[in-house]
């Protein structure tokens, strides 16, 4: 089948680090059919051991939407294998990707499950166990990052990994449409944003995924790590790039990609 194809490409793509050319311009039309694509794709990647630790929204901002030429927002995997922890300061190595870009957010844990599809805001915050500011590094398997919303659905929301600045529950007793964020790279300031830009609200945008995942027959559960999406356009990395993000209130974090 088609569809199964795209994603045997990307998992290869994903494990050799070569990109391959634009789905959408070899077949693959509509939104259905890319989540289709999507889900092969994660089926490809738990037979090889790795696991779904939460979810990822992907272009919750009209920054990052403009930026990439898209007009929606959408949603893949946060897997296991891509995850590099909990803390201040982290590293990865840069031959794991093939064209990476670094963001910050707003990551969401879950106490409680959330089953769509009229999830309210309020319902998230209530369902939140705690909450942190966070990095997320984007990339393609798509050749020169030239993606419709079908190819970066099919590529899991365009999902390269993620780092977790502390976890707060304080944190979930302040307005997050009203926190800001700096992100830094090499100690230069290169994008800042407000937690408005994510979809009027970063809870609004986990209700949007809530809904989103019950067409699909499936909930949010406990335990599971939500990146709600970025606040400010995405920013390019290199060998070596450090990306620090400052938060409200004197938070942060850093991570290089060695």
């Amino acid at each position: 089948m088609e569809l199964e194809a795209f994603a045997r490409e990307l998992e290869t793509a994903w494990v050799e680090r070569k990109p391959i050319p634009p789905l959408s311009e070899r077949g693959l039309r509509g939104v259905e059919a890319a989540y289709r694509v999507q889900e092969a794709w994660n089926t490809l990647r738990l037979a090889q051991g790795d696991r779904v630790v939460g979810r990822k929204i992907g272009l919750t901002s009209k920054a990052v939407q403009e930026q990439l030429g898209v007009d929606q927002p959408d949603f893949g995997h946060l897997w296991q294998s891509r995850f590099l922890g909990v803390g201040e300061r982290g590293e990865v190595p840069f031959s794991l990707f093939l064209q990476p870009r670094v963001e910050g957010e707003l990551a969401f844990l879950l106490g409680r499950r959330l089953e769509g599809p009229h999830v309210t805001p309020q319902e998230v915050l209530a369902a939140t166990e705690a909450v942190a500011f966070a990095l997320e590094i984007v990339d393609s398997r798509i050749a020169d990052w030239r993606i419709r919303i079908e190819d970066t659905i099919a590529d899991n929301a365009s999902f390269g990994a993620f780092f977790v600045g502390p976890w707060e529950r304080a944190l979930l007793e302040e307005d997050l449409s009203t926190l800001g964020l700096v992100l830094y790279k090499n100690g230069d300031p290169v994008a800042q944003g407000v937690g408005v830009a994510c979809l009027g609200h970063p809870a609004r945008a986990v209700a949007w995924l809530a809904g989103a995942l019950a067409r699909f027959g499936v909930a949010l559960e406990p335990g599971d790590i939500v990146m709600s999406g970025a606040w400010a356009p995405v920013q390019a990395a290199g060998p070596g790039d450090l990306f620090t993000l400052e938060g409200t209130g004197g938070r942060g974090l850093s991570l290089r990609l060695a």
